[in-house]
């Protein structure tokens, strides 16, 4: 038999891919024989010396994705670069930490805009190239916090509940199309967003205690769901929200 896990000859862009979680998916994504389109603010020049280490193609597309304006253009340059599109991973994201009491209005708006307008968008515009051409793959970045509340991070919370309720939309209309859409939820990630957790020691000692496998998580941690979301091996799975988070849930 094939190797369903083979992404060899797939081309797969993966938004906000310069360091953390992106770029581990990205290297993933290669290591399994896809080619790289990674878009984001900055060119990320390390995540494009692994991947073609790795003997894959990457083309590095610069796009501030606070803004629906350059997600056309970055398809475009996705299938002019690559020769075509078929796996979207919506990982780019921003986290904003105050009390609810104390949160601005930009806080919110700066979050949303870009965890899940730019989401659902990217995924309209990839869905449409995907729709025409037979199908594809599109995986979504949860959080735990599209199960829970959490605390000091409310558009963050809104956002990542939005992620898991737009996969679910998208699965409903497009598994007939097919295209898989679904989600991986890290858990509590050792990535520059949970800097400032993890410098607390009383909250970080809090936060391993209840997770059963006695660790941060690590962007690497994510490469075989996204493997497995983006593959051939996951052709009947569709809006599923795959919880990747050393037992957090299970707790």
């Amino acid at each position: 038999m094939a190797n369903p896990f083979s992404l060899q000859g797939k081309v797969a862009l993966v938004t906000g891919a310069n360091t953390g979680l992106g770029q581990g998916i990205a290297v993933a994504l290669a290591e399994a024989g896809a080619d790289i389109a990674a878009a984001g603010i900055r060119a990320p020049r390390e995540t494009e010396e692994k991947v073609r280490a790795l003997g894959r193609r990457f083309v590095a597309i610069e796009a501030n994705l606070s803004s629906v304006e350059p997600i056309g253009r970055v398809v475009r340059e996705t299938l002019d670069g690559l020769g075509g599109l078929h796996i979207l991973v919506n990982n780019a994201g921003l986290i904003r930490r105050a009390d609810a009491v104390d949160f601005t209005e930009k806080d919110w708006d700066d979050v949303m805009n870009v965890n899940i307008k730019a989401a659902f968008f990217m995924a309209q515009a990839a869905g449409r190239h995907m729709i025409a051409s037979g199908g594809g793959k599109i995986v979504n970045i949860a959080s735990m916090l599209s199960f829970q509340g959490g605390i000091r991070v409310p558009s963050y919370t809104a956002s990542k509940s939005g992620i898991a309720g737009i996969t679910r939309l998208l699965a409903n209309e497009w598994a007939n199309k097919g295209i898989n859409v679904n989600a991986i939820a890290p858990g509590y990630m050792a990535t520059d967003n949970t800097a400032q957790l993890r410098a607390d020691e009383a909250r970080s000692a809090e936060i391993l205690g209840r997770i059963p496998a006695g660790r941060w998580g690590t962007p690497a941690d994510l490469g075989g769901a996204a493997v497995f979301l983006a593959s051939s091996a996951s052709d009947y799975v569709n809006g599923a929200i795959l919880p990747v988070d050393g037992g957090w849930l299970a707790r």
